[in-house]
């Protein structure tokens, strides 16, 4: 398949082109860092610095948006909130737009979204049918959502990725989460009790291409390992595997005043079940975290 991806130097989009480029296709990655395409993505990856430069004549038969402003790094002002709109709803929009001038539409889309749009859920178990929250979090994902549905006017057939925490040694919260951890300052989130929906990188991967290559495959999908945990039992098992302590606590009144209206997403969580996904008949490689930590700290 000819591939347009965007988002393709971020944490998934690097480990996707590696899979996609060892199964034969033919990927362009959209950047706006054009020169790092190549060295993130593989030699074999073409960049692409805008959309101007896809021409009505260019045909690409997928595109896989996973593009986005980094949700976590900034605290969300007015002006941050917008940045994190522009970047998933304004970019979906403008590929749509994209897709209404090609001559030959791609024959299906994968659409970024997360398991956020669920908003904080307590301890119910959400399977894909799960309505949709209020906070801000949760209308991002639904505008994101709605910016990609356009793109079945045309024919092509759309899947949503609902993102949990993707585990990665390598890049993303795990990584982040090592240094404190192996220091022994690991440390409990509020009452630990939220839920963390989370996913070992290979899987996401691995069902990224079997979204891709099953035709029948379309709608939303919850992006997540089958067992969630909470933050203290994730916090738990870390420390455990990494032979370290974590007596730590971070008082939930002190996250709230540090990060304000974001402290949603340490605070609140999600207990998702992937549904859709084992009902494609997907076996997750790593089903269980210890499994999958144990795996990433080993790598």
């Amino acid at each position: 398949m000819r591939i347009l991806i965007t988002g393709g130097t971020g944490l998934i989009g690097r480990r996707l082109c590696v899979a996609l480029d060892a199964l034969g296709h033919d990927l362009t990655v959209l950047s706006r860092r054009p020169a790092l395409v190549k060295e993130k993505c593989g030699h074999n990856v073409t960049p692409m610095a805008s959309l101007n430069d896809w021409s009505d004549e260019q045909t690409f038969d997928a595109i896989i948006n996973l593009a986005g402003e980094p949700i976590v790094d900034a605290r969300w002002t007015d002006k941050r909130k917008q940045k994190l709109i522009s970047s998933r709803v304004g970019l979906t929009t403008q590929l749509i737009e994209k897709i209404a001038q090609a001559k030959q539409k791609p024959a299906v889309m994968l659409s970024g979204s997360a398991i956020g749009i669920y908003g904080d859920s307590g301890d119910a178990l959400l399977n894909e049918t799960a309505p949709a929250a209020h906070d801000f979090s949760a209308r991002l994902c639904q505008e994101w959502e709605a910016a990609a549905g356009k793109v079945k006017v045309y024919g092509t057939r759309l899947c949503l990725l609902r993102t949990g925490l993707v585990l990665d040694a390598s890049g993303g919260i795990l990584y982040k989460m090592l240094l404190p951890f192996k220091l022994a300052l690991g440390t409990r989130l509020g009452d630990g009790r939220q839920w963390m929906s989370w996913i070992h990188i290979e899987d996401y991967v691995a069902i990224v291409v079997a979204l891709l290559e099953n035709t029948e495959a379309s709608g939303a999908y919850n992006m997540t390992a089958p067992v969630a945990v909470n933050n203290a039992e994730f916090t738990r098992t870390l420390a455990s595997e990494l032979h370290r302590p974590a007596f730590f606590v971070a008082p939930a009144w002190l996250l709230r005043k540090a990060m304000g209206e974001m402290s949603v997403l340490l605070l609140g969580g999600q207990r998702i079940i992937p549904e859709r996904v084992l009902a494609m008949g997907y076996r997750f490689r790593y089903p269980e975290l210890r499994l999958a930590l144990s795996a990433l700290l080993k790598s």
